[in-house]
């Protein structure tokens, strides 16, 4: 497959990740997001298609960028500022971008969610975060002290510029049903699902703070693991898969927000 174009990449990717058939915020924009004119001859992978990403994908040679959160996540913007910087760039470099949001979540090989478990060692026996009927998280049983899964978490998340955050965490505490969803994972529909689904530990990227206050009273822990960390998994699985079936080098540009 090496030296195909940007579409014909994207077109293998739509059907890789299921893209017309998972729905979406409409801001996602999943799939080819700006296009370019030459063959393909090296990928860049980051969490977030920004100035610092971009910037780092021209640095890296690379001019077909994968992301999980595209261009647009903000809606309709007038090209301008830092929009306008953003373009100016791939147009000058002729650097493409691709971009999958919940399609790559919850991608059954390549997903965050999966991945996540995967890193957490823990095994996913179902899905979980049901999005329009559709699951994007993961859930599983297991019989581990609480504190360990935290700790793992923990190391995981701080390979990645993070760390961790937990809501009230009872001493001894044993986790029998935990759930992924990574990003931004805590939320009213997740912890109300966690509920009705008995799942004590809820595994998330972050949330917001309500979220930690009404964990304890509805007996779940939540462990926010850092929304960036939890989605650095997706992308370089993605750009590694591509690469390995185009002949084509790839490298992760690393742009930690902190959170």
């Amino acid at each position: 497959m090496a030296g195909l174009s940007s579409a014909q990449i994207a077109g293998y990717l739509d059907e890789l990740l299921s893209v017309s058939s998972v729905p979406d915020y409409p801001n996602a924009l999943n799939g080819l997001q700006v296009s370019n004119r030459g063959p393909i001859r090296k990928i860049a992978a980051a969490v977030d298609a920004s100035l610092r990403t971009i910037e780092g994908a021209i640095a890296a040679d690379a001019n077909f960028l994968v992301v999980h959160h595209g261009l647009f996540w903000g809606g309709p913007q007038r090209i301008v500022g830092t929009q306008y910087r953003r373009l100016r760039l791939l147009l000058e470099h002729d650097i493409a971008v691709y971009s999958a949001h919940l399609p790559l979540d919850r991608h059954p090989t390549l997903g965050n969610n999966v991945l996540l478990a995967r890193a957490l060692d823990l095994a996913p026996n179902a899905e979980f975060a049901q999005y329009e009927s559709v699951g994007i998280g993961v859930r599983g049983e297991i019989s581990r002290p609480t504190a360990q899964i935290v700790d793992a978490a923990r190391e995981f998340a701080r390979q990645w510029g993070g760390d961790v955050r937990t809501s009230a965490i009872a001493s001894g505490r044993i986790t029998r049903r935990w759930a992924i969803c990574t990003g931004a994972g805590a939320s009213a529909d997740t912890l109300s699902e966690a509920t009705d689904l008995e799942v004590d530990t809820l595994i998330v990227g972050e949330g917001p703070h309500w979220t930690a206050v009404e964990a304890p009273e509805r007996g779940v822990v939540i462990i926010y693991a850092g929304h960036y960390a939890t989605e650095t998994l997706g992308v370089r699985a993605l750009a590694e898969y591509i690469a390995k079936a185009d002949g084509i080098p790839w490298t992760f540009v690393d742009a930690p927000t902190s959170l």
